[in-house]
């Protein structure tokens, strides 16, 4: 009987981490949208993450710190690498590389995570069909993103830039198998989403100050749309991602991020018009293959 639950259990992780990876992959739509309306990168972090946090707060406000400060250490660094430092590192990238260098790089995520994992927990490594699959899944997700685009350019410094964005989502699962044997998922994500505003807040001062025009923010457009990136891409999105790890395990439930691509090639072809190839099809087709030996082998 529990072997059945528990199997019930990862079959429900599966697809809430696919429900995630469907909205974060369309919330390059929505950033889109806002960038167009006047906001900057860093207002709409810290209003998404603001948002995100008044509304956890209703769900979790019993417990206030973690049960010593080496746990608040990690959940302030959690902050750091799933919010205010990824946020600044991909959008960084971008000014200096192009879209595509950067979403391939960001995007090797799952990889880099594999090998932190191996190095640290070895109920974590990956066999030869994980790797394998992995690796197809990895070349399925750029031949998405270039989606019909034959050429990549080298810009070392937004490369790197993006390479750092990685990384730090990377050492974010990472962190996140360990606190979540302690502390429950709402309770991390709450910590997440205040100290990523805290560590932002220095750069909102020296280089990019808070819009606050309400002639901008009270545009529908604007705020149904930071609405959605606060309260479901934040709140719910953190908060299920957060469960799915604890439920799958950090390499099975970081291989989903792959599908990210394929969501926001879907949105945006949906929404902003934009163009759908065949060697974006092709990508996507080589993409589940990949998903699909990373994900049975693991079974």
């Amino acid at each position: 009987m529990s072997t059945l639950i528990n199997s019930l259990r990862q079959n429900i992780a599966i697809v809430v981490g696919l429900c995630v990876c469907a909205i974060w992959g369309e919330t390059f739509v929505s950033t889109k949208i806002l960038l167009e309306n006047g906001l900057m990168p860093g207002d709409i972090f810290f209003y998404r993450f603001a948002l995100a946090y008044v509304c956890i707060w209703f769900f979790s406000y019993k417990r206030l710190w973690a049960d010593n400060w080496q746990d608040e250490f990690l959940l302030l660094i959690l902050g750091i690498m799933g919010g205010s430092l990824y946020f600044l590192t991909e959008n960084m990238a971008l000014m200096f590389s192009t879209a595509s260098n950067v979403a391939i790089l960001v995007g090797s995520t799952p990889l880099i995570t594999a090998v932190l994992l191996a190095l640290f927990y070895k109920d974590e490594r990956m066999c030869t069909r994980q790797m394998v699959g992995s690796l197809l899944a990895f070349g399925g997700m750029a031949l998405v993103i270039l989606n019909g685009q034959l050429m990549l350019h080298l810009n070392p410094k937004g490369d790197i830039l993006a390479l750092g964005a990685s990384l730090t989502w990377a050492c974010y699962s990472l962190i996140i198998k360990k606190l979540s044997r302690h502390y429950n998922a709402l309770f991390i994500t709450r910590k997440i989403f205040i100290y990523g505003i805290i560590t932002i807040l220095p750069y909102l001062w020296t280089e990019s100050p808070l819009q606050t025009d309400p002639t901008i923010l009270s545009k529908p457009t604007v705020w149904v749309n930071l609405l959605y990136l606060g309260v479901v891409a934040s709140m719910l999105c953190f908060f299920a991602w957060n469960w799915t790890l604890k439920q799958l395990g950090t390499v099975r439930a970081t291989n989903i991020i792959y599908l990210q691509s394929f969501f926001t090639m879907f949105f945006s072809y949906l929404i902003l018009d934009e163009r759908i190839t065949l060697m974006a099809i092709c990508g996507t087709a080589t993409l589940i293959l990949g998903m699909y030996l990373a994900g049975k082998s693991a079974t």
